[in-house]
Protein backbone atom coordinates (compact mmCIF):
# COMPACT_ATOMS: atom_id res chain seq x y z
CA UNK A 1 0.00 0.00 0.00
CA UNK A 2 1.66 3.45 -0.60
CA UNK A 3 2.17 5.78 1.63
CA UNK A 4 0.05 8.54 2.28
CA UNK A 5 -0.46 11.24 4.72
CA UNK A 6 -4.67 10.14 5.02
CA UNK A 7 -5.80 8.49 7.74
CA UNK A 8 -7.25 5.37 7.10
CA UNK A 9 -10.43 4.10 5.94
CA UNK A 10 -11.59 1.90 9.09
CA UNK A 11 -13.47 -1.64 8.20
CA UNK A 12 -15.70 -3.40 10.55
CA UNK A 13 -15.64 -7.42 9.84
CA UNK A 14 -13.68 -9.27 7.71
CA UNK A 15 -16.23 -11.30 5.23
CA UNK A 16 -16.85 -11.05 1.72
CA UNK A 17 -18.49 -7.05 1.38
CA UNK A 18 -15.73 -6.01 3.62
CA UNK A 19 -12.96 -8.04 1.75
CA UNK A 20 -14.30 -7.20 -1.36
CA UNK A 21 -14.34 -3.13 -0.68
CA UNK A 22 -10.97 -3.36 1.07
CA UNK A 23 -9.35 -4.79 -2.56
CA UNK A 24 -11.14 -1.56 -4.20
CA UNK A 25 -9.17 0.67 -1.73
CA UNK A 26 -6.06 -1.78 -2.27
CA UNK A 27 -5.92 -0.96 -5.79
CA UNK A 28 -6.06 2.98 -5.27
CA UNK A 29 -3.39 2.62 -2.51
CA UNK A 30 -6.10 4.29 -0.24
CA UNK A 31 -5.22 3.59 3.26
CA UNK A 32 -7.73 1.11 5.68
CA UNK A 33 -7.19 -1.38 8.27
CA UNK A 34 -10.03 -3.94 8.83
CA UNK A 35 -10.98 -5.30 12.41
CA UNK A 36 -12.47 -8.87 12.73
CA UNK A 37 -14.06 -9.96 16.08
CA UNK A 38 -12.91 -13.84 15.20
CA UNK A 39 -8.88 -14.94 16.18
CA UNK A 40 -7.67 -16.02 12.22
CA UNK A 41 -9.70 -16.78 8.72
CA UNK A 42 -10.07 -20.29 9.92
CA UNK A 43 -11.86 -19.88 13.39
CA UNK A 44 -15.37 -21.13 11.94
CA UNK A 45 -17.11 -22.53 9.19
CA UNK A 46 -17.24 -20.75 5.75
CA UNK A 47 -21.30 -21.72 5.19
CA UNK A 48 -22.59 -22.86 1.90
CA UNK A 49 -21.86 -22.48 -1.92
CA UNK A 50 -22.63 -19.23 -3.35
CA UNK A 51 -24.35 -18.82 -6.87
CA UNK A 52 -23.50 -15.92 -8.94
CA UNK A 53 -25.75 -13.57 -11.05
CA UNK A 54 -24.86 -11.61 -13.38
CA UNK A 55 -24.44 -8.59 -11.24
CA UNK A 56 -22.67 -10.10 -8.75
CA UNK A 57 -20.21 -10.89 -11.11
CA UNK A 58 -19.89 -8.07 -12.76
CA UNK A 59 -19.19 -5.89 -9.36
CA UNK A 60 -16.62 -8.67 -8.78
CA UNK A 61 -14.92 -8.32 -11.81
CA UNK A 62 -15.01 -4.43 -11.69
CA UNK A 63 -13.44 -4.75 -8.90
CA UNK A 64 -10.41 -6.83 -8.94
CA UNK A 65 -7.11 -6.62 -10.72
CA UNK A 66 -7.44 -8.99 -14.38
CA UNK A 67 -4.98 -11.29 -12.64
CA UNK A 68 -7.19 -11.62 -9.78
CA UNK A 69 -10.71 -12.02 -11.77
CA UNK A 70 -8.81 -14.58 -13.90
CA UNK A 71 -7.76 -16.52 -10.53
CA UNK A 72 -11.69 -16.02 -9.05
CA UNK A 73 -13.04 -16.89 -12.47
CA UNK A 74 -11.07 -20.19 -12.77
CA UNK A 75 -11.95 -20.96 -9.22
CA UNK A 76 -15.94 -21.26 -10.05
CA UNK A 77 -18.32 -24.18 -10.85
CA UNK A 78 -19.75 -23.56 -14.19
CA UNK A 79 -23.33 -26.26 -14.01
CA UNK A 80 -25.37 -26.32 -16.89
CA UNK A 81 -28.31 -28.51 -16.97
CA UNK A 82 -30.68 -25.54 -17.76
CA UNK A 83 -31.98 -24.08 -14.63
CA UNK A 84 -33.11 -25.55 -10.90
CA UNK A 85 -35.29 -28.34 -11.58
CA UNK A 86 -37.61 -29.31 -8.63
CA UNK A 87 -37.70 -32.79 -7.10
CA UNK A 88 -40.18 -34.26 -5.06
CA UNK A 89 -38.18 -36.31 -1.93
CA UNK A 90 -40.74 -39.06 -1.73
CA UNK A 91 -41.55 -40.38 -5.21
CA UNK A 92 -38.67 -38.52 -7.14
CA UNK A 93 -41.42 -36.74 -9.59
CA UNK A 94 -39.84 -33.64 -11.96
CA UNK A 95 -41.86 -30.96 -10.17
CA UNK A 96 -40.44 -28.03 -12.18
CA UNK A 97 -43.21 -27.77 -14.45
CA UNK A 98 -45.56 -26.83 -11.94
CA UNK A 99 -43.52 -24.06 -10.75
CA UNK A 100 -44.98 -20.83 -10.27
CA UNK A 101 -41.31 -18.83 -9.87
CA UNK A 102 -41.71 -15.56 -11.28
CA UNK A 103 -38.15 -16.37 -13.01
CA UNK A 104 -38.97 -19.87 -14.29
CA UNK A 105 -38.31 -20.67 -18.18
CA UNK A 106 -39.99 -23.50 -19.15
CA UNK A 107 -41.08 -24.74 -16.32
CA UNK A 108 -37.13 -24.55 -14.97
CA UNK A 109 -36.11 -21.21 -12.60
CA UNK A 110 -33.51 -20.01 -14.96
CA UNK A 111 -30.02 -19.47 -12.97
CA UNK A 112 -27.71 -18.71 -15.71
CA UNK A 113 -25.60 -16.05 -15.24
CA UNK A 114 -22.40 -16.15 -17.79
CA UNK A 115 -21.47 -18.03 -20.85
CA UNK A 116 -25.04 -19.91 -20.45
CA UNK A 117 -24.16 -21.94 -17.31
CA UNK A 118 -24.91 -21.28 -13.04
CA UNK A 119 -22.20 -19.71 -11.59
CA UNK A 120 -20.85 -20.72 -8.45
CA UNK A 121 -18.35 -20.97 -5.67
CA UNK A 122 -18.02 -21.60 -2.40
CA UNK A 123 -17.93 -19.27 0.17
CA UNK A 124 -14.70 -20.02 2.50
CA UNK A 125 -12.66 -20.26 -1.35
CA UNK A 126 -14.42 -16.48 -2.20
CA UNK A 127 -13.48 -15.56 1.22
CA UNK A 128 -10.35 -16.48 0.73
CA UNK A 129 -9.31 -14.94 -2.92
CA UNK A 130 -10.30 -11.94 -1.77
CA UNK A 131 -8.57 -11.82 1.28
CA UNK A 132 -5.42 -11.62 -0.69
CA UNK A 133 -2.70 -8.63 -0.10
CA UNK A 134 -5.15 -7.76 2.70
CA UNK A 135 -3.95 -9.95 5.01
CA UNK A 136 -1.51 -6.96 6.79
CA UNK A 137 -4.11 -4.81 7.04
CA UNK A 138 -6.51 -7.52 9.37
CA UNK A 139 -6.35 -6.88 12.85
CA UNK A 140 -7.97 -10.30 14.41
CA UNK A 141 -10.14 -10.68 17.81
CA UNK A 142 -11.01 -6.95 17.76
CA UNK A 143 -15.07 -7.16 17.73
CA UNK A 144 -16.40 -3.83 17.18
CA UNK A 145 -19.09 -2.56 19.17
CA UNK A 146 -19.48 0.95 17.86
CA UNK A 147 -18.07 4.04 17.16
CA UNK A 148 -17.23 7.88 18.05
CA UNK A 149 -16.85 10.67 15.83
CA UNK A 150 -14.03 13.25 15.92
CA UNK A 151 -14.31 17.08 14.47
CA UNK A 152 -11.81 15.40 12.19
CA UNK A 153 -12.55 11.85 11.81
CA UNK A 154 -13.95 8.72 13.59
CA UNK A 155 -12.73 5.91 15.77
CA UNK A 156 -14.01 2.21 16.46
CA UNK A 157 -14.88 1.14 20.27
CA UNK A 158 -14.15 -2.39 20.67
CA UNK A 159 -16.16 -4.88 22.81
CA UNK A 160 -13.09 -4.30 25.68
CA UNK A 161 -13.40 -0.51 25.53
CA UNK A 162 -10.69 0.29 23.61
CA UNK A 163 -10.46 2.48 20.42
CA UNK A 164 -8.92 1.94 17.10
CA UNK A 165 -6.55 4.70 15.99
CA UNK A 166 -8.33 7.56 13.82
CA UNK A 167 -9.88 6.69 10.92
CA UNK A 168 -11.14 9.21 7.84
CA UNK A 169 -14.29 6.65 7.84
CA UNK A 170 -16.29 3.57 9.09
CA UNK A 171 -17.32 0.94 6.75
CA UNK A 172 -19.16 -1.59 8.91
CA UNK A 173 -19.83 -4.77 6.76
CA UNK A 174 -19.69 -7.46 10.20
CA UNK A 175 -23.33 -9.08 9.80
CA UNK A 176 -26.49 -9.18 10.94
CA UNK A 177 -25.75 -8.48 14.39
CA UNK A 178 -23.56 -5.44 13.55
CA UNK A 179 -24.06 -2.42 16.74
CA UNK A 180 -22.30 0.02 14.27
CA UNK A 181 -25.85 -0.06 12.19
CA UNK A 182 -27.78 0.05 15.11
CA UNK A 183 -25.96 2.69 16.17
CA UNK A 184 -25.68 4.85 12.70
CA UNK A 185 -29.69 3.83 11.84
CA UNK A 186 -31.01 4.57 15.64
CA UNK A 187 -32.14 1.09 15.68
CA UNK A 188 -34.02 1.63 12.31
CA UNK A 189 -32.02 -1.00 10.79
CA UNK A 190 -33.61 -4.57 11.91
CA UNK A 191 -33.17 -8.09 11.19
CA UNK A 192 -36.08 -10.40 11.79
CA UNK A 193 -35.21 -14.24 12.95
CA UNK A 194 -38.24 -15.94 10.58
CA UNK A 195 -38.31 -18.89 12.98
CA UNK A 196 -37.46 -21.27 9.96
CA UNK A 197 -33.92 -22.95 10.61
CA UNK A 198 -31.27 -25.45 8.13
CA UNK A 199 -29.12 -27.37 7.91
CA UNK A 200 -25.68 -27.71 5.83
CA UNK A 201 -24.04 -30.53 5.11
CA UNK A 202 -21.19 -31.94 2.78
CA UNK A 203 -21.18 -35.81 1.03
CA UNK A 204 -18.43 -37.49 -1.74
CA UNK A 205 -19.20 -36.72 -4.93
CA UNK A 206 -20.07 -40.08 -5.06
CA UNK A 207 -23.52 -39.66 -3.36
CA UNK A 208 -24.67 -36.99 -6.09
CA UNK A 209 -23.95 -39.62 -9.13
CA UNK A 210 -27.26 -40.28 -9.00
CA UNK A 211 -28.49 -36.98 -9.71
CA UNK A 212 -25.97 -35.92 -12.23
CA UNK A 213 -25.14 -32.25 -13.40
CA UNK A 214 -27.60 -29.81 -12.56
CA UNK A 215 -29.13 -27.54 -9.88
CA UNK A 216 -31.35 -29.55 -7.71
CA UNK A 217 -33.86 -28.66 -5.18
CA UNK A 218 -35.55 -31.40 -3.70
CA UNK A 219 -38.86 -30.89 -1.72
CA UNK A 220 -40.69 -32.92 1.12
CA UNK A 221 -43.91 -31.65 1.64
CA UNK A 222 -45.24 -34.29 2.94
CA UNK A 223 -43.09 -34.97 5.78
CA UNK A 224 -45.33 -35.10 9.21
CA UNK A 225 -42.59 -32.34 11.06
CA UNK A 226 -43.56 -30.09 8.14
CA UNK A 227 -41.99 -29.15 5.43
CA UNK A 228 -38.47 -29.55 4.30
CA UNK A 229 -36.30 -29.23 1.16
CA UNK A 230 -32.97 -29.36 0.33
CA UNK A 231 -31.19 -27.23 -2.55
CA UNK A 232 -27.73 -28.30 -4.01
CA UNK A 233 -25.09 -27.51 -7.10
CA UNK A 234 -23.91 -30.62 -8.94
CA UNK A 235 -20.46 -29.55 -10.63
CA UNK A 236 -19.34 -31.71 -13.76
CA UNK A 237 -16.04 -30.90 -13.87
CA UNK A 238 -15.52 -32.36 -10.19
CA UNK A 239 -17.98 -35.22 -10.54
CA UNK A 240 -15.05 -37.79 -10.75
CA UNK A 241 -12.62 -36.56 -7.83
CA UNK A 242 -13.05 -38.22 -4.89
CA UNK A 243 -11.02 -35.66 -3.23
CA UNK A 244 -13.89 -33.49 -3.68
CA UNK A 245 -16.92 -33.13 -1.02
CA UNK A 246 -20.64 -31.77 -2.59
CA UNK A 247 -22.24 -29.64 -0.61
CA UNK A 248 -26.11 -29.73 -0.29
CA UNK A 249 -28.14 -26.95 2.32
CA UNK A 250 -31.42 -28.07 4.13
CA UNK A 251 -33.93 -25.70 5.00
CA UNK A 252 -37.29 -26.61 7.12
CA UNK A 253 -40.72 -24.30 8.26
CA UNK A 254 -40.79 -22.96 11.74
CA UNK A 255 -40.70 -25.90 14.26
CA UNK A 256 -39.27 -28.53 11.67
CA UNK A 257 -35.28 -28.39 12.66
CA UNK A 258 -34.63 -27.47 16.59
CA UNK A 259 -31.19 -27.66 17.77
CA UNK A 260 -30.84 -28.98 21.45
CA UNK A 261 -30.84 -26.09 23.86
CA UNK A 262 -31.77 -23.67 21.02
CA UNK A 263 -28.00 -23.88 20.45
CA UNK A 264 -27.80 -23.49 16.88
CA UNK A 265 -23.47 -22.57 16.97
CA UNK A 266 -23.72 -26.73 17.44
CA UNK A 267 -21.96 -28.66 14.65
CA UNK A 268 -21.17 -32.56 13.70
CA UNK A 269 -23.01 -35.60 14.35
CA UNK A 270 -25.60 -33.75 16.33
CA UNK A 271 -27.32 -31.78 13.04
CA UNK A 272 -26.22 -34.68 10.76
CA UNK A 273 -28.56 -36.77 12.76
CA UNK A 274 -31.57 -34.25 12.64
CA UNK A 275 -30.95 -34.40 9.12
CA UNK A 276 -30.68 -38.46 8.58
CA UNK A 277 -33.81 -38.74 10.58
CA UNK A 278 -35.70 -35.93 8.17
CA UNK A 279 -35.13 -37.28 5.39
CA UNK A 280 -35.28 -40.98 5.89
CA UNK A 281 -38.59 -41.64 3.84
CA UNK A 282 -37.04 -39.75 1.06
CA UNK A 283 -36.24 -41.80 -2.39
CA UNK A 284 -33.32 -44.04 -2.86
CA UNK A 285 -31.93 -41.65 -5.58
CA UNK A 286 -31.34 -38.95 -2.53
CA UNK A 287 -30.52 -41.22 0.06
CA UNK A 288 -26.72 -41.38 -0.24
CA UNK A 289 -26.49 -37.41 -0.03
CA UNK A 290 -27.49 -38.49 3.97
CA UNK A 291 -26.10 -41.65 4.02
CA UNK A 292 -22.54 -40.91 3.20
CA UNK A 293 -22.49 -36.97 4.58
CA UNK A 294 -19.52 -36.29 6.36
CA UNK A 295 -21.36 -35.95 9.92
CA UNK A 296 -18.83 -33.13 11.30
CA UNK A 297 -19.29 -31.48 8.56
CA UNK A 298 -23.19 -30.82 9.59
CA UNK A 299 -23.84 -27.29 10.61
CA UNK A 300 -27.49 -25.56 11.70
CA UNK A 301 -27.92 -22.01 10.39
CA UNK A 302 -30.81 -19.24 11.17
CA UNK A 303 -32.80 -17.96 8.48
CA UNK A 304 -33.35 -14.39 8.79
CA UNK A 305 -34.70 -11.00 7.26
CA UNK A 306 -34.25 -7.46 7.15
CA UNK A 307 -37.11 -4.86 7.04
CA UNK A 308 -39.57 -6.84 4.24
CA UNK A 309 -40.59 -3.10 2.99
CA UNK A 310 -36.81 -2.19 2.27
CA UNK A 311 -33.41 -0.55 3.37
CA UNK A 312 -35.36 1.85 6.20
CA UNK A 313 -33.96 5.92 5.59
CA UNK A 314 -31.51 6.83 8.34
CA UNK A 315 -29.74 10.38 8.48
CA UNK A 316 -26.84 10.35 6.95
CA UNK A 317 -23.25 10.61 8.64
CA UNK A 318 -20.63 11.48 6.07
CA UNK A 319 -18.15 9.54 7.94
CA UNK A 320 -19.91 6.24 8.72
CA UNK A 321 -22.01 3.86 6.74
CA UNK A 322 -22.32 0.61 6.25
CA UNK A 323 -22.53 -2.46 3.61
CA UNK A 324 -24.06 -6.25 2.97
CA UNK A 325 -25.95 -7.96 5.75
CA UNK A 326 -25.53 -5.13 8.23
CA UNK A 327 -27.20 -3.19 5.44
CA UNK A 328 -30.04 -5.75 4.59
CA UNK A 329 -30.43 -9.32 5.55
CA UNK A 330 -31.67 -11.40 3.59
CA UNK A 331 -33.72 -15.38 3.84
CA UNK A 332 -31.45 -17.24 1.09
CA UNK A 333 -34.37 -18.07 -1.06
CA UNK A 334 -32.92 -17.01 -4.43
CA UNK A 335 -29.41 -17.13 -3.74
CA UNK A 336 -29.65 -12.78 -3.56
CA UNK A 337 -27.68 -11.66 -0.34
CA UNK A 338 -24.08 -12.64 -1.44
CA UNK A 339 -24.87 -10.88 -4.75
CA UNK A 340 -26.30 -8.06 -2.90
CA UNK A 341 -23.19 -7.56 -0.94
CA UNK A 342 -20.65 -7.39 -3.26
CA UNK A 343 -22.75 -4.73 -5.08
CA UNK A 344 -22.31 -2.59 -2.15
CA UNK A 345 -18.86 -3.12 -1.92
CA UNK A 346 -18.13 -2.33 -5.99
CA UNK A 347 -20.13 0.82 -5.44
CA UNK A 348 -18.87 2.07 -2.36
CA UNK A 349 -15.56 1.58 -3.48
CA UNK A 350 -16.18 2.93 -6.40
CA UNK A 351 -17.13 6.29 -5.41
CA UNK A 352 -14.92 6.57 -2.21
CA UNK A 353 -11.79 6.14 -5.65
CA UNK A 354 -13.41 9.06 -7.49
CA UNK A 355 -13.52 11.47 -4.45
CA UNK A 356 -9.55 9.89 -3.70
CA UNK A 357 -10.47 8.78 -0.44
CA UNK A 358 -13.13 10.00 2.18
CA UNK A 359 -15.25 13.20 1.07
CA UNK A 360 -18.14 14.45 2.04
CA UNK A 361 -21.18 13.66 0.36
CA UNK A 362 -19.88 9.93 -0.84
CA UNK A 363 -21.95 7.80 2.09
CA UNK A 364 -24.59 10.13 1.50
CA UNK A 365 -24.63 9.35 -2.26
CA UNK A 366 -23.68 5.36 -1.78
CA UNK A 367 -26.67 4.79 0.17
CA UNK A 368 -29.28 6.53 -1.72
CA UNK A 369 -28.07 4.23 -4.40
CA UNK A 370 -27.79 1.07 -2.16
CA UNK A 371 -31.44 1.90 -1.04
CA UNK A 372 -32.77 1.30 -4.54
CA UNK A 373 -31.23 -2.01 -5.33
CA UNK A 374 -31.06 -3.89 -2.18
CA UNK A 375 -34.61 -2.37 -1.45
CA UNK A 376 -36.07 -4.85 -4.45
CA UNK A 377 -33.69 -7.33 -3.61
CA UNK A 378 -34.65 -8.02 0.12
CA UNK A 379 -38.30 -7.78 -1.20
CA UNK A 380 -37.96 -10.55 -3.76
CA UNK A 381 -35.75 -12.90 -1.12
CA UNK A 382 -38.78 -12.22 1.61
CA UNK A 383 -41.27 -12.53 -1.02
CA UNK A 384 -39.79 -16.27 -1.83
CA UNK A 385 -39.41 -17.33 1.61
CA UNK A 386 -42.98 -16.67 2.56
CA UNK A 387 -44.32 -18.96 -0.88
CA UNK A 388 -41.30 -21.54 0.56
CA UNK A 389 -41.61 -21.99 3.93
CA UNK A 390 -44.65 -19.93 5.13
CA UNK A 391 -42.82 -17.06 6.89
CA UNK A 392 -43.93 -13.64 7.64
CA UNK A 393 -42.47 -10.70 9.22
CA UNK A 394 -45.44 -8.68 11.68
CA UNK A 395 -45.11 -7.09 15.17
CA UNK A 396 -44.53 -10.56 16.88
CA UNK A 397 -42.05 -11.13 15.21
CA UNK A 398 -38.42 -11.37 17.17
CA UNK A 399 -35.79 -9.29 16.37
CA UNK A 400 -32.06 -10.47 16.13
CA UNK A 401 -29.65 -8.96 18.73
Amino acid sequence: MASTTRKPILISGAGLASLLFAQSLRRASIPFLIFERDASVSFRGQGYRLRLSAEGLDAIESVLSPEDWNKFWDTTSKTGGGGLVALDAITNEDLSAKTADPEAKGGKMSLESREGKTIGIARGEMRQLFLNGCEPFIKWSHQVTGYELTPSGVHAVFADGSKSEEGDMLVAGEGIYSKVAKQLSKGKLKVYDLGARGIHGQAPTTAFKGLGEGVWRIRDATNPKGTVSIITNVRPNEMDDPQVKFGWTMAGVPGVIKAPNDNYSIIGKVAADIAKDLTVDWHPRFKPLFDEMDEKEAAFWKITCSTPTGVPVWANEPRVTVIGDAAHSMTPAGGIGANTAVRDSALLGKLVIEAGGYADGVTAAYEKEMRVYASEAVRSSYGMASKQWGNTIDENTPVVN
